[in-house]
């Protein structure tokens, strides 16, 4: 059996859905891989590189500012699973100038991508928000200083189903970044310098991840299930709808990349961080390769 280290680098559905059901169905068995899943949230990029990640956000990062050749070869979505949650009195982007907002760092996928997001609502990041750079994990946090009133607002991910939070708080939800910015993003990329796209155990994993990707799409009672593990603080009723309105839509059916898509987001994320678009789509999302 082939071997192959898999890391997610966030926490949540939007990272670890797709895996999860790969892995709790048995697919990487039954494609013949042994995969380890390993935490990398906190690793560094050398160390991330010599094996397969979940994580195309930061792998294109990467490439756009250290040149670290990362392709991906998979794509699980094109919506990123993150959400403006405010308390009461905000009822749009717009309202956050003036506010504190707690957010993911700058150089951070989810935090440039928000970046791009509030500059679109007219609002620049650095002078009109006060934002309060925090490092991801279940946003447990953020939820205690929404409850004390010590942030305004803060970004969330998919470790919450956030209208079901709202609802519950009497807070808003201002704005999911699917609705405002579309990039190919999460599910499975490899740096060739120590990985081949082509080597066995990697074409294992994609055949198990393609597998997940159609019980998301073809079997909603089984994808419910699993997301349970992740949602544990939600009825099964939140959950479905969850399911219903950010998973089902906008999970791809077969791993491809929408190039389109990818050029415009590659662009606005170089201009973002400030560094030249050295590559296109077609060259950084691979996600053609066959899987024999």
């Amino acid at each position: 059996m082939h071997t192959i280290d898999l890391a997610y680098v966030g926490r949540g559905l939007h990272e670890e859905l797709a895996a999860y059901i790969a892995d709790q169905e048995d697919y990487y068995a039954q494609e013949g891989v042994h995969v380890a899943l390993r935490d990398g949230c906190t690793w560094d990029e050398e160390r991330l590189r010599r094996g397969a990640t979940i994580g195309l956000g930061r792998a294109l990062l990467s490439r756009l500012t250290d040149a670290t050749p990362w392709v991906a070869l998979n794509v699980n979505t094109h919506r990123p699973l993150f959400w403006f949650l405010a308390r009461p009195g905000l009822t749009s982007l717009a309202d956050l100038a003036g506010r504190r907002l707690a957010v993911h760092a700058p150089h951070t996928a989810p935090g440039c991508f928000t970046r791009i997001v509030l500059r679109k609502a007219g609002l620049d990041p650095d002078r009109d928000i006060d934002t309060i750079v925090r490092m991801p994990g279940d946003y447990g946090m953020d939820l205690r200083r929404l409850r004390d009133g010590s942030i305004d607002a803060a970004l969330v991910g998919s470790t919450m189903a956030p209208e079901a939070v709202a609802a519950e708080h009497g807070w808003h939800v201002l704005g999911w970044v699917g609705d405002h910015f579309q990039i190919p993003t999460v599910g499975l990329a490899v740096d060739p310098t120590y990985t081949d796209p082509n080597d066995p155990a990697v074409q294992a994993v994609l055949r198990a991840h393609r597998r997940a990707l159609q019980v998301i799409h073809n079997d909603p009672d089984t994808t419910v299930r699993h997301m349970q593990t992740f949602l544990g603080g939600h009825t099964a009723d939140e959950i479905r709808a969850h399911y219903e309105a950010f998973i089902a839509p906008h999970y791809t059916t077969d791993g491809q990349a929408d190039l389109a898509v990818g050029d415009t987001a590659i662009t606005a994320v170089a201009a973002e961080l400030g560094v030249p678009a050295t590559f296109t789509a077609a060259d950084f999302y691979r996600t053609t390769t066959t899987t024999p």
